[in-house]
């Protein structure tokens, strides 16, 4: 049911970008002349076209998809949830030189720096 769901979100998805970049922008009139035109920027807009119609059945099909996935992935449950955990294991501290000449991690890595004392006269 959701691998059904989820084809029918991406292709809808991309039947909606498409739809969009395959029309013109409606600006596109107002940089050629000015001219009445029955789209016009500030205008009354006219008629929907039949790309707009596409447009918008397109998008209530996408934001059903995407309510639909959203429900059908709750009523799943979560996937923390189904998560088992691990016990945790304490690791023993090792008793002795680490073979392949390590460094304990216990231990510092370097010696301290010592800073000499420089007499008071200079």
């Amino acid at each position: 049911m959701i691998t059904l769901l989820l084809a029918v979100h991406v292709v809808v998805a991309f039947f909606l970008i498409f739809i969009v970049l395959i029309q013109s922008g409606k600006g596109a009139e107002l940089g050629a002349a000015f001219g009445g035109s029955s789209q016009t920027l500030f205008g009354s807009r006219g008629a929907a076209t039949f790309f707009s119609k596409l447009t918008t059945i397109a998008a209530v099909a996408f934001m059903l998809t995407s309510l639909s996935l959203a429900i059908v992935s709750t009523k799943s449950g979560s996937v923390v949830k189904q998560t088992p955990l691990k016990e945790q294991t304490d690791i023993p501290a090792s008793q002795g030189p680490i073979p392949a000449g390590g460094v304990q991690p216990s231990q510092p890595s370097q010696p301290p720096l010592q800073i000499p004392a420089q007499p008071a006269g200079k």
